[in-house]
């Protein structure tokens, strides 16, 4: 790795800049899901046992440059102290001399960064201001490492700085499934629309073996194939695209796999009457909802085959029973697979979470990220300014 982790850095006596993401649900001033509290205490840990203070920076919301009370940071230090098992000292107007006079295991908390407009903005100032705060930085919100702010870009370049635990994880996930892969690679992508995942497909194709395209994006490939897709969600607009991307997809040796078979109805309801139909058999006056039992069947057997599996999204309208079918069933095969140790799997965004928890798959595969966007711009295989600014 071309990072640094908190094992390569001393920490003793030292105070360490840690950006994480904290950025969690709330209503009536209680954290609703601690899930991004709890996967940042192993980082507040080592750097507690490595003789360091934490002083962690974050942001909350959208506050658009200005304080915003009902985003202040403060609300959280009742659910941080608790997962931590810590008292945990809040500073709204941080100064160097205040943070450096506390004692040398206090975990600090300083208000929300992007309450300054210099924050997004990555200004400089901002930057050398923060570095004042600490001896080291250190990162552990992969989530926010996709934007180029002060708090996560900036400061990195200023100061000794490494991975959080998080981080690290992510990383290390991230590099397995995509730059040094076991192969074969599958990669499985759903959603909506084809036009949201333009880059994702274009960068996939030329990284994995087999590419299984699934919900209303596999509607588009099908169109542009000549299929009558009914009702069904399609851009049928991108067609000529559909067509580009398998044709570049045959040229690098990767088999793009569309569904073999569908379910369809003709209301979007849950319960609604459906049908499972041949893929060129979608009636014009019905919507293609899910991928049919042979389709799962042909998927199951590719992750067999794989030894790496990288997944973004459903393959049906998986918010609604019963088109979870197919999105459950592959979920269950890949949890199987990995929890026999015959298969790395690692997926992340909002859909495909809600969707591996909802099949009860999640807690199964290798690895979960919740980082959403930059998870996805990892994918699609740009530079995280966040992860570039630790490896320089």
């Amino acid at each position: 790795m071309a990072w640094k982790t908190l094992d390569d850095m001393d920490l003793n006596g030292k105070r360490v800049l840690t950006r994480v993401d904290i950025n969690v649900p709330m209503e009536d001033g209680k954290v609703t899901d601690a899930t991004r509290i709890e996967r940042i205490v192993p980082t507040i840990k080592d750097i507690l046992a490595k003789g360091g203070s934490p002083i962690l920076l974050a942001h909350f919301g959208r506050p658009k440059g200005k304080p915003v009370p009902e985003m202040s940071l403060g609300q959280l230090v009742p659910a941080l102290e608790e997962a931590f098992g810590s008292k945990v000292t809040f500073i709204e107007r941080p100064s160097h001399d205040e943070i450096f006079a506390l004692p040398q295991d206090a975990i600090v908390l300083i208000e929300n960064t992007r309450f300054s407009p210099m924050e997004e903005a990555n200004d400089p100032q901002m930057a050398g201001f923060l570095s004042t705060l600490g001896d080291v930085y250190c990162n552990d919100a992969f989530s926010a490492a996709h934007r180029a702010h002060a708090s996560t870009e900036g400061v990195a370049r200023l100061m000794p700085a490494c991975a959080g635990r998080l981080m690290q994880a992510e990383l290390s996930a991230l590099e397995g499934a995509l730059a040094t892969p076991q192969r074969p690679v599958v990669a499985v992508v759903g959603g909506a629309k084809v036009s949201t995942k333009l880059e994702l497909l274009g960068n996939l194709v030329a990284k994995v073996d087999y590419l299984v395209i699934g919900g209303g994006m596999a509607n588009t490939f099908l169109a542009a194939q000549g299929i009558d897709v009914g009702k069904s969600l399609c851009e049928h607009d991108l067609a000529d695209t559909a067509r580009e991307i398998t044709a570049k997809a045959t040229a690098a040796g990767c088999e793009i796999v569309l569904p073999a078979d569908l379910v369809v109805a003709r209301e979007f309801k849950a319960g609604a009457e459906n049908e499972v139909v041949a893929t060129d058999g979608c009636p014009a006056d019905a919507m293609i909802l899910d991928a049919g039992p042979a389709s799962v069947a042909r998927v199951a057997g590719i992750f067999e085959q794989a030894k790496t599996l990288i997944w973004n999204g459903p393959l049906g309208a998986f918010e609604i029973e019963p088109f979870n079918a197919a999105t459950d069933a592959a979920a269950a095969k890949a949890a199987e697979l990995s929890k026999a140790g015959k298969l790395i799997s690692v997926a992340g965004g909002g859909d495909t979470v809600a969707a591996l928890n909802g099949a009860g798959a999640a807690d199964d595969f290798t690895y979960i990220s919740t980082a959403g966007g930059a998870f996805l711009e990892w994918m699609e295989g740009k530079t995280l300014p966040g992860v570039a600014a630790l490896e320089e």
